[in-house]
Parts: C-alpha cells; sequence; structure tokens
C-alpha cells in the first residue's frame, strides 16, 4: 500500500501551526497528495473540476457567509428591528408561524436551501422576533432574548426537517426506498412522500401550538402597565 499520498495531511498539519495562507496551504497539499498518488497533472485538474461541480451548493452556501458577515456589520439587524415595528398588529406567534408555514411548503417543494440559520434566522428572523416581542412585552431581559432566538431557530429546524421529507427527491426518500428494495418490497417514492405529509401536518400544528403558548407566557412575564410607578400618597383632610 502506497503511504506516501498521506503527506498532504502533514502539509496541512505543518502549514496551519506556521499560520501560512490556509487556501495555498490547501492547494499545496492537494497537489502533493494528487502527484505522490502517481496523477498526472491532467488527471489532477479533471478531479478538482469534478469536485468543484459535485460540491457547488455546498460553495454558494459557503460564499453566503461573508455577505451576511458585512451586512450585519454595516447594521442589518437594527434596520431589521427598526422595520418590523412599524407593524403594528405583527406578533410573535403570527410571524412564527407564517415563516413556519412557509419554510415547510418550500422544503416540500426541494427548494430547502433557500433559508436557514446562517442566511435567514440569524440575520433576519431573530431580530424581527425580538423586536415583535419587546413592542408587546417592552424591553427584554437577555434570558428572554435568548428563548425568542431558541424559538426562532426551532422553528427553522421543524419547518425543514418535516417538510423536506415530503419532496419525491429528498436523499432520505431514497434512502427508505432502497432500504424496502433490498428486502424485497417495492415503494415509490411518491408513497413515501405521501405517508410524510401527515406527519408535516401533524408537526406545523403542534410547533404552532408551541409558537402561541411561548408568546402567551412572554406576555404573562411581562411587567403590567404603571406596575413600577409608586402609587400616590393620600392625603387625609384637616
Amino acid at each position: 500500500m502506497n503511504y506516501w499520498p498521506l503527506l498532504g495531511i502533514a502539509i496541512v498539519i505543518a502549514g496551519f501551526i506556521r499560520r501560512y495562507n490556509p487556501v495555498a496551504v490547501v492547494i499545496v497539499a492537494g497537489l502533493a497528495s494528487g502527484l505522490l498518488a502517481g496523477k498526472t497533472p491532467g488527471e489532477l485538474l479533471a478531479l478538482l473540476g469534478e469536485s468543484f461541480v459535485s460540491n457547488r451548493a455546498l460553495l454558494l452556501f459557503a460564499f453566503t457567509l461573508p455577505a451576511i458577515g458585512v451586512l450585519e456589520r454595516a447594521g442589518l439587524r437594527e434596520h431589521v428591528q427598526q422595520w418590523i415595528g412599524r407593524f403594528r398588529g405583527l406578533t410573535v406567534a403570527k410571524l412564527l408561524v407564517s415563516y413556519l408555514g412557509v419554510r415547510q411548503l418550500l422544503s416540500m417543494l426541494g427548494l430547502v436551501d433557500v433559508a436557514g440559520h446562517a442566511q435567514t434566522v440569524r440575520p433576519l428572523l431573530a431580530p424581527m422576533a425580538e423586536s415583535t416581542a419587546a413592542k408587546a412585552s417592552g424591553d427584554l431581559p437577555d434570558q428572554e432574548k435568548q428563548r425568542v432566538q431558541a424559538l426562532a431557530a426551532a422553528t427553522e429546524n421543524v419547518g425543514r426537517f418535516f417538510g423536506e421529507d415530503v419532496f419525491l427527491a429528498f436523499g432520505a426518500v431514497l434512502l427508505i426506498q432502497g432500504f424496502y428494495a433490498q428486502n424485497g418490497i417495492v415503494l415509490e417514492p411518491l408513497h413515501i412522500a405521501i405517508w410524510a405529509l401527515p406527519t408535516a401536518i401533524a408537526a406545523f400544528v403542534i410547533h404552532a401550538i408551541r409558537i402561541v403558548l411561548f408568546q402567551r407566557a412572554l406576555l404573562a412575564r411581562a411587567p403590567a402597565p404603571g406596575a413600577t410607578e409608586a402609587a400616590a400618597p393620600e392625603h387625609p383632610d384637616a
């Protein structure tokens, strides 16, 4: 067995220890491993192109992170909170339940990468939920803010996880079909997706109820108007 290609791992470790440019370190390590494995420069370029094409969705996701970071540094969260404060009838329950429904529908259509924690929840949904909750309950302490953020993240998880199982070409659906086929049970992806639909509906209803209950508890924990004001002393008649 040829162990020389493992030298690329040593190059990566040494490059990171010496704090060289990560991109240059990875490129040098890849070229070294490929050449030591007996690949020609043409084969290395072909392998690089195939890997880029097969993982381009991940690369596009990575490109969104710097853009979101620049927008947050420019005050995206503050602008979102100011904008959402103009909607007087909007509540935490209405906001998160609406997002849950849209997220599930998009996932059912296979558009699972349209939204996500990095793209939507952190820069948009969480600040909108915080601003809406603060508008109804006053200034929120840090603990309440963390609860609102956690609920927004949970809404994203539930909407995506239970919605994508209804999509016919989703990997989990095809995995289930392949498992049954190996055991002599023939199932179409459509049948599996249809049977996942009741679970998705139940998940939507259950999480929507959780959101409503959270809003009620948030309002119950909010201080009553005028509770902090001292009562005016009564002066007896002379």
